[in-house]
């Protein structure tokens, strides 16, 4: 088995697949499909996503310095793939997909309704990179929907279907391999009879 060397490039995959909502001075919402978000500090809680200039909601963001990050399940992959490849300038995205924008707290800008989770966010620093500006942004506020509680009150996030994008496909997860520090977990003694 050999290795190859390619030029240089963005390997990582897969990534969330996410609906950005945002809405201009004027209140007008949008939604933009963003596949380069992710978290970034846990304490205050930050989040990124990067998004291009030429992007009808790039202007948004800038003007508002808030915007919505809504998590996918697969029902909404559809939606999503929506949001990815037509432009708010041309369309009423809520419209045009059934999306239902609602209020988040923390933000004037609107949430879906229809998203398992809604995480409003300020910009506190904004990023030329090259092709993509990184919007960096502390989290103000978090929409979950009720109906992923079990019965202890636990947000069930793995029970939702979410879905992530990998080098232009979507795929919902796949089976759970383990949790986090189960590569070092004592295995429980058997007791003796």
């Amino acid at each position: 088995m050999g290795k190859q060397s390619w030029k240089p490039g963005n390997m990582l995959n897969p990534v969330p697949a996410v609906m950005v909502s945002c809405a201009d001075r004027e209140g007008k919402p949008n939604i933009i499909t963003i596949a380069w978000a992710g978290t970034v500090c846990t304490n205050p809680p930050m989040v990124s996503i990067s998004v291009r200039p030429t992007r009808y909601s790039y202007d948004m963001i800038r003007e508002t310095g808030e915007f919505v990050i809504n998590l996918v399940t697969e029902p909404l992959t559809r939606a999503c793939d929506y949001c990815g490849v037509v432009s708010g300038r041309d369309v009423d995205k809520f419209a045009k997909t059934g999306l239902t924008p609602i209020p988040v707290e923390g933000v004037s800008v609107p949430g879906i309704a229809e998203s398992p989770v809604s995480i409003a966010c300020r910009v506190v620093e904004e990023r030329a990179l090259g092709s993509h500006t990184m919007f960096l942004a502390e989290v103000v506020g978090v929409t979950a929907d009720d109906r992923y509680l079990d019965e202890t009150g636990r947000f069930d996030i793995n029970g939702t279907g979410l879905i992530m994008y990998s080098h232009g496909e979507y795929f919902g997860l796949g089976r759970k391999l383990g949790k986090f520090g189960y590569s070092v977990q004592k295995k429980p003694k058997r007791r003796k009879k």
